[in-house]
């Protein structure tokens, strides 16, 4: 019943697809009480709702900051949580296409936000048709469309203010078979003093880089006021330099965008930077955070430093690593004003760490850096729902039986939006053992796995409805 539905709408669910990703829907806050996200945002929401009216579906548009489309009778609700916000994108950074345009090459349907969130909230959407028009329920569904995912979730804050809670549901926006762990999120900035002898520092860009994004992109702009000749800085495979007559310099630091849950997978370009100017600069304070392990990727060193540990339990493994993973750090963004150097960390926490815990030792960095200021950027409590629930084990038998596979749930270092509400874990898109294009350069959803997706969004909108 629902592989011939999704048949039949292949090609409604490419395009349908194709028209949001044309939307580009960076997050922006306006203050403008009309499209609090901007312009595109707000078109995104527009289009998506009016798809919903088309299919037959109870639509509402809340103040801008968010919108739901619902189908179904009943006291409960079932909530499918997805966003139309997405991470900036352009052809510049190495797209082989326009990524605000979609195309398809070798099944793959490229451009931004096609795996996330685009092309599973499109998926949902085709899928609440399928049951709404085939099946019988005693639930309400409603997907929930937020339009701030990617940068403070202020969408859902909204949503939560005034409307009604889902009593069970997921969001499609990370991997099968299906999400019962996520690790917590903790954004840190890190701020003090510095200066480059015999430099002015004139600005620091990374391009605004996101917090949950790989930085592949900083740069560093020099006045040399020293007496000699400036030295020569060299370049190299990811550095390159520009210089002027009146002793100015900008060393530009290259990278690999992705995900800041898997920092693995891009190569850092504020980790790069940072050792090219060690090589040429003698600065305590950067070579002091190097030695520390603040630039690494995986459970910075000093968290178990005794030094400046506040407890034994440090000693523990487990306060950097659990079930669920273990501690990822990425330095997102670097800021210069006022002679201070702020640097903005996003850490992924395994589920059974406190998060208290890990802000207690960074702000602990007081003990070597006498003016440090460490402050919390944000935090997200992680997720957890036991395996045996209801929910896991229903979603993954569905999982396991649309693909003749024998799948157990897993833990992801990702932040979804199905820790807003509780009964809830995320569920699809991406399928074991494919590649994570989430955030990154060239994004695409194979096409053969949106629609099993969709087939899979079927069955479990029908069996946590009926």
């Amino acid at each position: 019943m629902f592989k011939e539905f999704v048949k039949n709408n292949r090609e409604n669910i490419i395009n349908t697809v194709s028209d949001l990703v044309e939307f580009k829907s960076v997050s922006n806050e306006t203050g403008d009480e009309n499209m609090p996200f901007g312009e595109e945002c707000k078109k995104a929401l527009e289009y998506t709702l009016n798809l919903g009216e088309k299919l037959g579906f109870r639509t509402k548009n809340i103040d801008g900051y968010c919108g739901y489309i619902e189908f179904g009778e009943g006291d409960e609700l079932v909530g499918i949580i997805g966003h139309l916000d997405v991470v900036p994108a352009d052809i510049n950074d190495g797209w082989i296409s326009d990524p605000f345009k979609t195309e398809i090459r070798n099944n793959k349907l490229y451009g931004r936000g096609t795996i996330d969130d685009k092309g599973p909230v499109v998926a949902s959407l085709y899928a609440m048709k399928a049951v709404a028009g085939n099946c019988k329920i005693n639930k309400r569904v409603r997907l929930i469309l937020g339009l701030n995912e990617e940068k403070a979730w202020k969408c859902m804050k909204r949503y939560k203010e005034t409307e009604e809670f889902p009593t069970i549901g997921f969001s499609p926006d990370a991997n099968f078979p299906a999400i019962y762990a996520e690790k917590g999120i903790l954004s840190i900035g890190i701020t003090n003093e510095f200066h480059l002898d015999n430099f002015e520092i004139v600005e620091i860009n990374c391009n605004e880089n996101a917090l949950n994004v790989v930085p592949k992109y900083v740069s560093i702009t020099l006045k040399y006021t020293g007496t000699n000749s400036m030295p020569i800085f060299e370049e190299s495979e990811d550095i390159k330099i520009e210089t002027t007559s009146d002793n100015i310099v900008k060393i530009i630091s290259t990278g690999v965008a992705s995900h800041a849950a898997h920092p693995e997978l891009g190569k850092n370009a504020i980790t790069n930077l940072v050792k090219y100017l060690l090589k040429y600069f003698k600065n305590e304070y950067l070579q002091t955070l190097i030695n520390l392990g603040i630039f690494e990727i995986e459970s910075p060193e000093f968290l178990s430093r005794q030094d400046i540990a506040y407890a034994t339990e440090f000693n523990d493994v487990s306060i950097i690593q659990d079930e669920s993973g273990i501690l990822t750090s990425n330095v997102a963004r670097l800021e210069f004003e006022d002679n201070k150097l702020s640097i903005k960390i996003n850490l992924r926490v395994p589920v059974k760490t406190k998060l208290d815990d890990i802000i207690l030792q960074y702000k602990r960095l007081s003990n070597i850096f006498e003016n440090i200021k460490v402050e919390v950027l944000s935090k997200q409590d992680p997720l957890f729902v036991d395996k045996e629930s209801f929910l896991v084990s229903k979603l993954i038998d569905i999982y396991n039986k649309a693909t003749a596979t024998k799948k157990e749930a897993i833990a992801i270092g990702g932040g979804t939006y199905a820790r807003a509400f509780d009964n809830c874990i995320a569920y699809g898109p991406t399928m074991p053992n494919e590649e994570d294009m989430c955030h990154q350069v060239d994004e695409y959803i194979d096409i053969d796995t949106l629609m099993l997706a969709t087939e899979i969004y079927c069955e479990a909108i029908f069996e946590l409805a009926k």
